[in-house]
């Protein structure tokens, strides 16, 4: 009989965190813990431990055949992959995201990074990206730290089986505050429990639309975040006879849902996005991290915008923005300079940025805005002046003079836009392009000519 091949040890699970986090399962009586990632298509899949079983997986991971990364949204195998069904890496849990679901008996949840058999990170983990883009960051003395805005509709399946939005209440509504504030009151309840810090909570413009937001956190943990909350709302609904979908445009009719992000700049204590000199109080360095995102945002909207279903949202004049510009709260643009709030100015300042929604992978979002944005630094860009108005009531002269353009309005545009962009491309590596391109394509393939009525439906349990 051949030797058995020796363990390895992973680089992220230390002897100290498996006996921390065995301590804590004990003392919290779990009987199973997820071990969860976000794949290519932003579905949130994983395999689930027993306690019995934990320290052999924390230490050396759980399996995973290497597919599962060119799967579609609709549970297809991409065509054209170089992935399939030979080979394997391993699920290997961050133990510093363990915590208990209150949502679920006896349940915890690990967050995963994905490694080859020889311990080697694997070039396909959307974490391990935004690891890569984190470093990057801190080359040029940047700490970045993010935040989401989380918009669901709240929904109800009838007997035909389709989906209706489970109020008709109106924005900002005390009324909407009222007809559901059972399952909302659970939901904040839940978020607290596993210490997400939320912050603001509000019936949003479509019937039954909500908006929640969570404290903002160094990048790593806010993508974590953004997983961790996009769980709980939709478990905790579940429990309370609702669906919540983060689709982009779950109703052909209503407001669409965005997943925006709110990102600053730091180093040190100092927000590197400030100077009370600078127009808005916007630092040279943040004009040009702002032109970068900019600059990049056709071919990035690929990865922050990235089901057939997100086009659907990204019109005119619906206040997801449509065309790459920049302005002081105006939210038909790209990129947001938001309001500061008075008596910590500089703490508050920070750019949001419009054109990410709920069926993006967070790891993957966020590491294509600071790829983009850190790019616009290291050139020294520029974004022109900013734009006090909308950008669709422009002519197509002054717009095409202060540089504006219309987004890409469908999915495959906007793939063919990142196939061009060439430090999109380099920032993702090869392989990870090659890959989750490939995983746009079919679900082009599988749901862009489809009807409206069955493009949402693909969606709308999904995200």
């Amino acid at each position: 009989m051949a030797p058995m091949a020796p363990r390895v040890r992973y680089p992220t699970v230390l002897t100290t965190d498996i006996q921390r986090v065995m301590s804590r399962v004990s003392v919290d009586n779990v009987r199973t813990i997820r071990f969860l990632y976000c794949d290519h298509g932003n579905v949130i899949r994983g395999k689930t431990a027993h306690v019995s079983a934990l320290p052999d997986f924390l230490e050396s991971g759980i399996g995973l055949t290497v597919a599962m990364q060119a799967f579609s949204v609709v549970d297809h195998l991409a065509s054209g992959t170089n992935l399939g069904a030979v080979g394997e890496i391993r699920l290997v849990p961050d133990p510093r995201t363990y915590a208990v679901l209150p949502y679920a008996s006896r349940e915890a949840r690990l967050l995963c990074d994905m490694y080859t058999l020889d311990g080697q990170q694997w070039d396909l983990c959307p974490r391990t990206f935004l690891h890569q883009m984190i470093d990057r960051a801190g080359q040029h003395g940047l700490r970045v730290e993010a935040a989401f805005e989380y918009e669901f509709y709240l929904a109800r399946q009838i007997d035909d089986g389709r989906f209706v939005p489970a109020d008709d209440s109106l924005c900002f509504s005390s009324d909407g505050m009222d007809r559901q504030s059972t399952v909302i009151g659970a939901i904040l309840d839940a978020l607290d429990q596993q210490g997400l810090q939320p912050r603001q909570y509000y019936p949003e413009l479509g019937p039954a639309q909500q908006e929640l937001s969570i404290q903002h956190a160094p990048l790593l943990e806010a993508a974590d975040r953004q997983v961790a909350v996009r769980e709980t709302v939709r478990a905790v609904s579940l429990q309370h006879g609702l669906i919540a979908s983060f689709a982009p445009k779950p109703f052909a009719d209503a407001a669409g849902s965005g997943c925006h992000v709110h990102l600053s700049l730091w180093n040190g204590d100092q927000n590197m996005l400030y100077d009370a000199a600078g127009e808005f109080g916007l630092s040279r360095l943040g004009r040009s991290f702002v032109a970068g995102i900019l600059q990049h945002l056709p071919g990035m909207l690929a990865l922050t915008c990235p089901s057939v279903n997100s086009y659907m949202r990204l019109l005119p004049n619906a206040w997801s923005s449509a065309y790459t510009c920049w302005g002081p709260d105006n939210r038909e643009a790209a990129v947001r300079v938001a309001s500061p709030f008075q008596g910590r100015i500089e703490a508050s300042t920070n750019i949001e940025i419009k054109a990410v929604d709920g069926s993006a992978n967070p790891y993957l979002a966020l590491g294509a805005i600071v790829a983009a944005g850190i790019d616009g630094i290291e050139r020294n860009l520029d974004p022109g002046e900013p734009l006090s108005s909308n950008p669709h009531d422009l002519d197509d002269a002054t717009r095409e003079a202060r540089g504006i353009k219309r987004y890409p309005t469908t999915l495959i545009e906007a793939v063919t836009e990142l196939e061009q962009d060439e430090v999109l491309l380099a920032a993702l590596g090869a392989n990870r392009a090659h890959e989750f391109i490939g995983v746009r394509r079919a679900e082009w393939a599988d749901l862009g000519r489809a009807s409206i009525a069955q493009q949402i439906a693909a969606h709308f349990r999904r995200y």
